[in-house]
C-alpha cells in the first residue's frame, strides 16, 4: 500500500478525490505559483514599479513556460521551498535576463506559495459547495418521505422510545447544514493574497507595496488582507476545525447506517454503497459506510496537525510551515471523498419498513412505557404511574403479553393502542420537516 492511499492505483477510488487531489498536484502548484508571478508583474508594471515592457514579458512568459516539477526536486531538498528552483528555471526558460530581472520584484517564496495555495483553494472549496448542496437535497427529501416511519430510538445501544427515521435523517443532516452555512466564511478567510516582503514588510517595494498588494489580489480575484499574515495561519486553521466538524458530524452518520444495517437489525439496505465478500456470498458489507468512518478519524487527526502548525515563530516558521505542508493536502483530500462518499451512501440508502416495525414490537413492546406512563400520569400521581408501568413491564416480559394489551386491559379509557404508541413519537415528524423545509429555503 502506497504512504498515501488516496494516491494508490487500488484504493484511490476507496479513499481519493479526483478533484481535489488535482489541485494538490505538482504541476497545479507550479501552475499556481506561475501565475501568480505573471500577475505580480502585471500590476507592477502598471503601478509604474518595474518597466511595464519587463511585465508584459513576464506575464507572458508565464503562460507560456512549462516546468518540469522533478527539475526543482533537488534545490527544493536543499532550500526548503520550491520558489527559488521555480524562478531559475523560469528564467533559463524565458531565456531574456534583461526582462527577467525584474521577476518576483519584492516579493518572497511565503507570498508566491501562499497566493498560489489560496487560488487552489478556491475551486475546492466550490466543489465542496456543490456536493454540500447535493447531499443536503437527499438527506431533506429523505427526511421528509420518513417523516411519520417510527422506528426504534436506542440510546447506550439499548431501546429506548420510537422516533421516526425522518427525525434520525434530520439528526444527520441539521450538523451539515449547520457546515454549509459556514463555508462562505471559511472563504472570506482563505482566498486572500500574501504580499509581505522578506520579513513581512514589503520593504524593496516602499511606498508602492500597499498598492501592489491590492492591485494583485483584484486582478487574482482574491481578498485583500490589508497587512502581513506570513506567520497567522489561522485561516488554514478554520480550515481544518471545519473539516474536523464535518468529519464529526458524517462520520457519525455513517457509524449509524453501520448499525442499522447490521445483522439482527436490517432497518436499512445500502443499494450500490455495499460490497462483497471473497467467501461469503450472502454479504453486503457496509463499504461505503465504513470508509466513510475510518475517513473522518482520519481527517479529525489530521486536523489536529493543522491547527499545531499554527505555532509559528517569528516572522516565519520553516518547521511549522513544513508541517503544514505534510498535512493540509491529505486533510483536504479526505475531506472532498468524505462528502462524496456520504452523498453516494444517501442517494441508495433505503429503509425497511417492516423490520422497523417488528423492532417497535420486540420485547412485548416494552418501548411504549414512557408514553404509557405520561397517558396514566393524567389521572394519577405520576410517579405512582411509573410505579405501575413498571410492574407491568415486569408481567409482560413474563407471561409474554404485550405491555399496550396489558394496559388497553387494566385501563379501558386509554386511547387505542395504535393511537397510544403513534403518541410516543412526539416532535420526531415535525422536526424532520422542519428540516426538509430548511433544506428547501436555501
Amino acid at each position: 500500500m502506497p504512504a498515501a492511499p488516496a494516491d494508490s492505483q487500488i484504493y484511490g477510488h476507496l479513499f481519493g478525490d479526483a478533484d481535489t487531489a488535482r489541485l494538490f498536484s505538482d504541476s497545479a502548484e507550479i501552475r499556481a505559483m506561475l501565475l501568480v508571478e505573471g500577475a505580480l508583474a502585471r500590476v507592477q508594471g502598471a503601478l509604474g514599479v518595474i518597466p511595464a515592457e519587463a511585465a508584459a514579458f513576464i506575464d507572458r512568459a508565464s503562460q507560456e513556460v512549462v516546468i518540469d516539477p522533478s527539475a526543482l526536486a533537488a534545490e527544493t531538498a536543499l532550500n526548503g521551498v520550491p520558489v527559488p528552483a521555480l524562478l531559475a528555471a523560469f528564467r533559463k526558460a524565458a531565456g531574456a535576463p534583461e526582462p527577467m530581472q525584474y521577476l518576483h520584484w519584492g516579493a518572497t517564496s511565503q507570498d508566491i506559495m501562499d497566493t498560489g495555495l489560496a487560488l487552489r483553494l478556491r475551486p475546492m472549496l466550490a466543489h465542496w459547495q456543490g456536493r454540500f448542496d447535493a447531499l443536503l437535497v437527499r438527506l431533506g427529501q429523505l427526511a421528509e418521505d420518513t417523516a411519520t416511519l417510527p422506528m426504534t430510538g436506542r440510546t447506550y445501544g439499548q431501546a429506548a422510545t420510537p422516533t421516526s427515521f425522518g427525525a434520525v435523517v434530520a439528526g444527520w443532516g441539521w450538523p451539515v447544514l449547520e457546515r454549509r452555512q459556514h463555508l462562505a466564511g471559511l472563504c472570506d478567510s482563505l482566498l486572500k493574497v500574501s504580499l509581505s516582503g522578506a520579513a513581512g514588510t514589503l520593504s524593496a517595494m516602499g511606498q508602492d507595496g500597499p498598492a501592489v498588494r491590492a492591485a494583485l489580489a483584484t486582478e487574482l480575484g482574491l481578498a485583500d488582507p490589508g497587512h502581513s499574515w506570513h506567520s497567522d495561519r489561522s485561516g488554514l486553521g478554520q480550515l481544518a476545525a471545519f473539516a474536523a466538524g464535518l468529519a464529526g458530524s458524517l462520520g457519525k452518520l455513517g457509524e449509524d447506517v453501520i448499525l442499522l444495517c447490521q445483522s439482527g437489525i436490517a432497518e436499512v439496505t445500502l443499494g450500490g454503497a455495499g460490497g462483497g465478500s471473497s467467501t461469503m456470498p450472502q454479504k453486503q458489507n457496509p463499504v461505503a459506510p465504513s470508509a466513510l468512518v475510518a475517513l473522518a478519524r482520519h481527517v479529525i487527526g489530521l486536523a489536529a496537525l493543522v491547527q499545531g502548525a499554527a505555532l509559528h515563530r517569528q516572522q516565519r516558521d520553516g518547521a511549522a510551515w513544513f508541517g503544514e505542508w505534510l498535512a493540509l493536502p491529505q486533510l483536504c483530500i479526505c475531506t472532498g471523498r468524505m462528502l462524496t462518499l456520504a452523498q453516494d451512501l444517501m442517494a441508495t440508502l433505503t429503509p425497511v419498513n417492516a423490520a422497523m416495525a417488528r423492532a417497535l414490537e420486540e420485547g412485548n413492546g416494552l418501548i411504549h412505557a414512557e408514553a404509557l406512563s405520561f397517558a396514566l400520569a393524567e389521572r394519577m400521581p405520576r410517579p405512582d404511574a411509573q410505579a405501575l408501568v413498571k410492574q407491568m413491564c415486569a408481567e409482560a416480559t413474563a407471561s409474554g403479553t404485550p405491555l399496550l394489551t396489558l394496559a388497553a386491559q387494566r385501563f379501558p379509557h386509554l386511547a387505542g393502542q395504535q393511537g397510544l404508541a403513534a403518541s410516543g413519537l412526539g416532535q420526531a415528524p415535525a422536526e424532520a420537516r422542519a428540516f426538509a423545509a430548511r433544506v428547501r429555503e436555501g
